[in-house]
């Protein structure tokens, strides 16, 4: 959901542990041609997944002022360091195979306003 410059992402599933907390990290899952952002708790990591079907609201969030929140029930989590970390991934990603050459391609599509801004 975004509210003018609000980018916020809800969990249809929420997880059994309340203490879980951004953990400021993202990785990619190229097989599946998605972004995953880590949330830590206690037991470990929680991995909170973006398949390309939302790829162009994350291009909205590259664009926001703030990181963006999770909504999990009644608690909001911000997303520390999301737009940082997916700012650094997607240039990282651009022109470079080693991610696979199509998620590189689907990535430099997607991205292609901020890559060229």
């Amino acid at each position: 959901m975004q509210l003018e410059n609000d980018i916020r992402f809800t969990l249809e599933v929420l997880p059994n542990n309340s203490h879980i907390k951004a953990a400021g990290q993202m990785i990619t899952d190229s097989d599946s041609m998605a972004f995953i952002y880590l949330l830590e708790d206690e037991a470990g990591y929680h991995y909170l997944k973006f398949g390309q079907e939302v790829w162009p609201l994350l291009v909205n969030t590259l664009k926001a002022v703030e990181d963006p929140s999770l909504q999990l029930a009644d608690k909001e989590l911000t997303l520390h360091g999301f737009k940082e970390e997916l700012n650094m991934l997607i240039f990282n990603i651009e022109g470079n195979d080693n991610y696979g050459a199509d998620f590189s391609k689907a990535v430099e599509q997607a991205f292609s306003e901020i890559l060229k801004a």
